[in-house]
């Protein structure tokens, strides 16, 4: 039989580290959200008159993304601002735009974008003047 050392069994965790939870439980194993992939720089904008407490199913982080998205923000600092892997924060937003509490807003492909040609010939019209 082995005997534990003695002291603190994790040192690397202090009295700040707060509760050690694995990403996986935050989304109930589920590595893929409920609607496609979000973009990095996809816009991420909740209802204002949205009440999370209204909704007794959302789970903590599920409340802080709302309450970070009452301003149009971008996926990646959300991920940022609650310290999570992008996967687990991609599949929170899943969940909370397939309830209809928040609104996706994805960035431009590159075909909705003007052609190069057309962007060459306005700057040189600028430099004309």
């Amino acid at each position: 039989m082995r005997a534990e050392p003695p002291g603190p069994q994790h040192e690397w965790l202090d009295g700040e580290a707060g509760p050690v939870v694995r990403p996986y439980t935050l989304t109930g194993g589920r590595v893929r959200s409920a609607v496609d992939g979000f973009d990095l720089i996809a816009m991420v904008l909740a209802g204002a008159d949205l009440d999370p407490e209204a909704h007794p199913q959302l789970l903590p982080e599920h409340r802080r993304l709302v309450a970070l998205a009452r301003r149009p923000v971008p996926v990646a600092e959300l991920a940022a601002e609650l310290d999570l892997a992008l996967g687990v924060v991609r599949v929170l937003l899943g969940d909370l735009l397939t309830q209809g509490l928040v609104a996706v807003h994805e960035p431009p492909t590159a075909g909705q974008l003007p052609d190069d040609n057309i962007l060459k010939a306005v700057v040189s019209g600028l430099r004309a003047l």
